[in-house]
């Protein structure tokens, strides 16, 4: 249904995708197809896409900041809650930039929730969720634009590339590890 209205489809299944309806990186797939196809430029899609994500991600946040703690233990579950909080309090900055530009399946909105609940600045929280989803969109978009068949192929059979679909994932938990231990080290170092 998305697909069929365009741009306008991937703004608004952008907005979805902010909040804590999942969507199961549906404006990443739609994008890819949108630029791939060649039927939207890549910028226009990156730029609707990033547009429709900040205002989700800022209707989350409004909404987490004045439920508080309760919103979010009604949304996913109190053990899960606790552990968001501490998590968020102790990373702050960094698990936001790495939840939004990352394209991994990671629970976005919680991120966004908990930085509402934890009254995170409302002036750092958008331009960082902007300029991470535009990044990411961006080169979601590009690459679609410049492998548009293979792309789309790719998606129809990710059976048939597990391979490169396998040491793409590897790829990424091998980042995320490094920044996590060099994280650690830093905070270690820190302390001393």
């Amino acid at each position: 249904m998305f697909r069929h209205l365009g741009a306008l489809g991937l703004f608004f299944l952008a907005i979805l995708d902010s909040t804590p309806l999942p969507t199961f990186g549906g404006p990443d797939i739609l994008m890819a197809i949108l630029a791939g196809s060649h039927r939207t430029p890549w910028y226009e899609c990156a730029a609707v896409a990033t547009a429709g994500s900040v205002i989700g991600a800022y209707i989350t946040f409004r909404i987490a900041r004045k439920a508080g703690a309760a919103y979010l233990n009604s949304k996913f579950g109190a053990n899960k809650v606790s552990g968001f909080l501490k998590l968020f309090q102790q990373w702050g900055t960094g698990s936001l930039i790495a939840s939004t530009a990352i394209p991994v399946p990671f629970p976005t909105s919680m991120v966004f929730a908990a930085a509402g609940a934890s009254d995170y600045p409302v002036g750092r929280y958008l331009p960082i969720v902007a300029v991470c989803r535009a990044a990411r969109y961006s080169a979601i978009a590009i690459v679609a634009d410049l492998y548009g068949r293979h792309f789309i192929r790719v998606l129809r059979h990710p059976v048939q590339y597990w391979g490169w679909l396998l040491l793409f994932a590897a790829v990424a938990l091998g980042l995320a590890a490094g920044g996590i231990l060099i994280n650690r080290r830093m905070s270690t170092a820190s302390m001393v």
